[in-house]
């Protein structure tokens, strides 16, 4: 029993060095066979980084929109155990976790957002699985920004006009690119429009687009409510705390996607929009708990509850995405849910775990 005592001890002190496990020195032993065979497999087991350039190399935004389009379908389906995210310093930190059931694999997201610095959000995803050893870690800011323009993919597919051409953009922060390239995805744009918080910067947007967009007519603006009178789609990707544009300012047909607010005190969207228009919104806690325009639109009687409609079930709902279709307008609200960074993540993980 000493021998075995000491044999254990040494296993330890490899371990703890970061040391593989000369296993042929400690055969022989009866249990310990199998201890060694665990602890060796516990010092082998493999962590891989991935930068933004990386995780941006690895997948295409037809990627991302088609896992998440089945993400949103897995979690109308109750495939995922997803928490409300956790919000700290109102909303400047933010942890995000979900389980997928049937995969056994898990991902958790930690972020820091601040809008004054660049990039604005940094942090990490890791990803994994109770199957294997493995963990992959990947940059936050390309996840996230990918899997929100992703969402607005998977909406703007379902709910623009099939021949829906022109976009109006409203922001040109660090999520603008990716709802372009989203919308541009499921609806080839001919016309895009970005109206940003700064001339400056909309013009510098426009200027990185125009050479992936070849052949679609991109110009700037700086009052949004003009912007949109003649958009057939408008993304909304800011931090505004009062309506962007009056209902008034819309066409009587147009889809409208809103990412940008993400706390109770941010909107962008008014209420009269929301009374008048079909509103499909990604997950319904999440909603309540975070979206302002939502939370202001059901305290002042401009919608009900049963008014929304996740998404999810609107693409598993043959009389929801009939519904969703037949409105003038239609809304895409958004604040973002693990279940999106979990399916990037899971791309990721196929495509760099062995």
């Amino acid at each position: 029993m000493a021998l075995f005592a000491r044999a254990v001890g040494r296993i330890h002190r490899f371990v703890r060095l970061g040391q593989a496990v000369p296993t042929g020195s400690y055969r022989g032993f009866g249990l310990l066979d199998v201890y060694v065979e665990i602890l060796d497999g516990r010092s082998s087991m493999k962590t891989i980084s991935l930068s933004e350039r990386e995780v941006r190399e690895a997948v295409s935004m037809r990627e991302a929109i088609d896992a998440v389009r089945r993400g949103f379908v897995g979690l109308a389906g109750g495939e995922f155990e997803m928490p409300t995210r956790t919000a700290l310093r109102d909303g400047q930190f933010l942890v995000m976790s979900a389980h997928h059931r049937p995969t056994q694999s898990a991902m958790v997201k930690t972020l820091s957002l601040n809008f004054d610095r660049v990039p604005a959000i940094t942090g990490t995803v890791v990803w994994s699985t109770l199957d294997r050893l493995d963990h992959l870690i990947a940059d936050a800011g390309a996840v996230t920004t990918l899997r929100t323009g992703a969402a607005v993919g998977v909406a703007t597919d379902l709910l623009a006009a099939p021949d829906a051409d022109r976009l109006t953009l409203i922001g040109a922060g660090g999520q603008a690119t990716d709802q372009v390239r989203a919308v541009h995805t499921v609806r080839p744009l001919r016309h895009l429009t970005i109206a940003g918080t700064t001339a400056e910067r909309a013009e510098a947007l426009a200027g990185a687009l125009r050479a992936e967009l070849d052949g679609t007519e991109i110009r700037t603006a700086t009052d949004p409510a003009s912007a949109v009178r003649d958009a057939h789609i408008v993304c909304c990707a800011t931090t505004a705390t009062t309506p962007l544009f009056p209902a008034s300012a819309l066409p009587a047909q147009v889809h409208i996607n809103a990412i940008g607010s993400f706390r109770p005190t941010m909107r962008e969207l008014p209420d009269e929009l929301l009374a008048d228009s079909t509103v499909i919104i990604d997950e319904l806690d999440a909603i309540l708990e975070e979206s302002g325009e939502i939370i202001h639109a059901l305290r002042t009687g401009a919608i009900a509850r049963n008014d929304l409609t996740e998404l999810g079930t609107a693409l598993t709902s043959a009389s929801a995405s009939a519904s969703a279709g037949r409105g003038a307008r239609t809304v895409f609200k958004s604040v973002g849910v693990a279940m999106q960074d979990w399916a990037i993540a899971s791309l990721l993980a196929d495509k760099f775990l062995d």
